[in-house]
C-alpha cells in the first residue's frame, strides 16, 4: 500500500498500503502506500502474513515479468466514487490500517484517514474510484484514489476493508488505474510504500512496480518524499516505486513516423 499522505503523499499505505501526494490539499500522514495491499492481512498475524506474502512470491516469481491478473474478486464493480460515499472511505481506510498492530507499527495503525475535502478534490479531478458489491447494494467495500505527479499516475491511497481481502480486489483497483493511464497515455503509475512490510514493498513488486534509484525519482516524487520523512515516517525504510504502462496499439501506430515519401 501506499502511505496516506500529508497532501500529496502516496498513501499505500496507509493500497498499501497509502500514498499521498504533495501538491494538493493536505492529506493525512500515510499507512504504507497501498493500503489495498495491507488490508488483504488486516485479519492474519505479522507470522501468517510473512508465510503468505512468501508463498504467493515463490508461485509467481520466476520469470513473471507481467503482472498476474486478478483473481476472482467476487464481481466486485469498479467505478467512480459518489460524494454520498466519502464517509464510508474513510470508514474502509480505518479497518485497513489495524494490521499495521501486528507488526510493530501502531502509529500507523492510529493514523487518521484522508480528510473528506481530500477525498472530493480527487472526486472532482476523476481521480477516485470503488470496488462495490453488487449483491450488497453496490456498497463500497475498497477504494483507490491518485494524483499526477511528474507525469505518471500516482496512488495515493489504495484500501481494502478487512472483510473483503484477499479475493484480488486491490489489484483489481490497480488495474483498473493502469487501463486509465493507458487510455490517456500517460507513461507509468508510481507509489511510496513501506519496503520490508510483507503487504507493501514486497506486494506491489509483484503488482509490476519496480523500486527506483534516488537519481530517478523526480521532482515531484521526491517532494512525496520529503514530506513522508517530514512526518516520520522514514521511521521505517521507504522506497519510491514506479509501475511502466504498455501504450495501447493505437496509440503507438498513430505514433509511428511514415515512411512513404
Amino acid at each position: 500500500m501506499a502511505a496516506r499522505r500529508p497532501g500529496g503523499l502516496v498513501a499505500s499505505g496507509p493500497p498499501g498500503t497509502s500514498p499521498r501526494h504533495v501538491g494538493s490539499a493536505p492529506a493525512p500522514m500515510c499507512r504504507g502506500v497501498c493500503r489495498s495491499a495491507r488490508c488483504r492481512c488486516a485479519a492474519e498475524s505479522a507470522e501468517s502474513a510473512r508465510r503468505r506474502c512468501a508463498a504467493e512470491s515463490a508461485e509467481s516469481a520466476p520469470g513473471a515479468d507481467v503482472p498476474r491478473r486478478p483473481r476472482d474478486n467476487g464481481r466486485m464493480r469498479i467505478r467512480p466514487v459518489h460524494d454520498s460515499e466519502l464517509p464510508r472511505l474513510q470508514d474502509i481506510e480505518r479497518a485497513a490500517g489495524h494490521c499495521f498492530r501486528d507488526v510493530g507499527m501502531p502509529e500507523i495503525a492510529d493514523d487518521e484517514p484522508p480528510a473528506l475535502e481530500v477525498l472530493a478534490g480527487r472526486l472532482r479531478a476523476g481521480l477516485a474510484w470503488v470496488a462495490a458489491d453488487p449483491a450488497a447494494a453496490d456498497v463500497p467495500v475498497a477504494y483507490l484514489i491518485a494524483d499526477h505527479v511528474d507525469g505518471d499516475l500516482h496512488v495515493e491511497q489504495v484500501s481494502v476493508h478487512p472483510a473483503y481481502a484477499r479475493r484480488g480486489i486491490g489489484r483489481s483497483l490497480l488495474e483498473h488505474l493502469a487501463d486509465r493511464a493507458a487510455a490517456d497515455g500517460v507513461p507509468a503509475l508510481t507509489l511510496t510504500t513501506f519496503r520490508d512490510v510483507p503487504w507493501n514493498g514486497p506486494y506491489y513488486a509483484r503488482c509490476g512496480f519496480l523500486t527506483l534509484d534516488d537519481g530517478a525519482v523526480g521532482p515531484g516524487l521526491r517532494a512525496v518524499r520529503e514530506e513522508e520523512a517530514r512526518l516520520g515516517l522514514d521511521r521505517w525504510p521507504r522506497v519510491c516505486m514506479r509501475r511502466p504502462v504498455p501504450r495501447p496499439a493505437s496509440l503507438a501506430v498513430a505514433a509511428t513516423p511514415s515512411r512513404q515519401g
